[in-house]
């Protein structure tokens, strides 16, 4: 995946349950045509669901797998669909060959502040972003996007939500009460289903390097003793180096990547780690009452940073074999088979608010409660706590002064 590659991540290797690729045997297959949008089309309709009691639009609840009516009560079960989740083929998307029932049709608008691509109900014209809280207007457009394969349903409900920003809120140092109050206040959040790509992986890396053992030696070593230099015998560390080779193998399962652009990293790292062992097969009703972002990081480009962690994975394989006390790796060539991916929806709650002229978010893992933010800070806290320092240092000068 590094040296060796020759740029083509798609190099295959036999694996049992995939198909194996010989890329001097089967070419690339040519680009397959967009199909009309009422082909396996979704819109956002399929992600309604009428209450069969009152016709109320009914919502899925966190924490359950149910729909509940929020008008009438009635409830109604979402089937499991743990297990038998789809993986598609990377070689596809990169020569736009995605089946077509893998396809859908979404109506998505994207903030010009943020750019992020959020689907919205078909009578909603105007919104605010709920990821930076600009003012934004739909358009009537539709985007062709792959669907999701799996997601992750929310655990935690709203409440639970704004009760864990909160108390993240209530941990910040100098953070403007006002607002502290301002969040406290019931302030709405928006419950996403945000975008990622993961990756799957049989890889085998040959490599050369070199193995290095450390061992003592007693040298005459010049040291200051009492102002003085003076020689003394000293036990200095050195290392032997030996050439070492071979070959490691890793199959790589769910290496996960941000399908999107609307949230800095560090935000969404700082909500990690999520389950996904507990994925299931993409089931809409999950998504009722719920938003969806559409991916703006297209799977191909994804997958140059999961081959990043993928390499960081396998050095860590190759220094392991290498052994010794200290490692040095000085070429490797790794092949890659049966490499797939999935589209996945995690769940996120989102709170934006502008505070004098600047907007600040904060996310909360829809299944963990983690949340991170960008804080603000209170000027006029700090200096009072500035002028509090000032006082006490003055306060202490005088008292040394007057009784030292």
């Amino acid at each position: 995946m590094t040296a060796g590659d020759s740029g083509n991540p798609w190099s295959g290797i036999p694996h049992s349950g995939a198909r194996p690729w010989h890329p001097a045997a089967e070419p690339p297959p040519p680009p397959r045509p967009d199909p009309p949008a009422s082909a396996g089309a979704a819109t956002p309709e399929d992600h309604r669901f009428p209450c069969p009691a009152c016709g109320a639009p009914m919502r899925f609840q966190p924490g359950t797998t149910a729909l509940r009516c929020p008008h009438c009560g009635h409830e109604e079960p979402i089937p499991d669909a743990r297990g038998g989740i789809p993986e598609l083929d990377l070689r596809d998307a990169a020569g736009k060959a995605v089946p077509a029932e893998a396809m859908e049709e979404l109506r998505v608008v994207q903030c010009q502040s943020c750019g992020a691509q959020v689907e919205f109900d078909p009578e909603i014209h105007a919104k605010v972003c709920p990821f930076c809280a600009a003012p934004i207007v739909t358009d009537t457009g539709a985007r062709r996007y792959i669907k999701p394969q799996a997601q992750l349903p929310f655990l935690l409900t709203e409440e639970d939500a704004r009760q864990a920003m909160n108390h993240w809120l209530g941990r910040l140092w100098f953070a403007p009460s006002d607002l502290r109050a301002y969040a406290r206040a019931g302030r709405a959040m928006d419950g996403i289903y945000v975008p990622y790509w993961t990756y799957d992986a049989e890889t085998r890396t040959r490599y050369s390097g070199q193995r290095g053992k450390v061992y003592y030696e007693t040298r005459p070593v010049q040291v200051m003793v009492n102002g003085r230099m003076r020689t003394e015998l000293q036990q200095v560390a050195r290392v032997h180096w030996q050439p070492a080779n071979g070959q490691v193998a890793r199959n790589f399962d769910d290496v996960l990547v941000l399908g999107s652009k609307s949230l800095p990293k560090h935000y969404t790292d700082g909500i990690a780690p999520w389950d996904l062992s507990a994925l299931s097969a993409y089931e809409p009703r999950f998504l009722a009452g719920f938003r969806s972002e559409g991916y703006t990081v297209p799977v191909e480009d994804a997958y140059g940073e999961a081959k990043a962690v993928m390499d960081e994975v396998i050095r860590q394989d190759i220094r392991r074999d290498i052994g010794g006390d200290q490692q040095r790796i000085g070429a490797m060539e790794t092949s890659v088979g049966a490499l797939t991916f999935k589209h996945v929806l995690l769940p996120v709650w989102v709170a934006a608010y502008r505070y004098r002229g600047r907007s600040y978010r904060f996310v909360v893992n829809g299944r963990t409660g983690a949340v991170e933010g960008e804080r603000p800070w209170s000027s006029v806290k700090i200096f009072f706590l500035v002028l509090v320092m000032f006082l006490a240092a003055a306060a202490f000068a005088w008292f040394e002064a007057t009784h030292g």
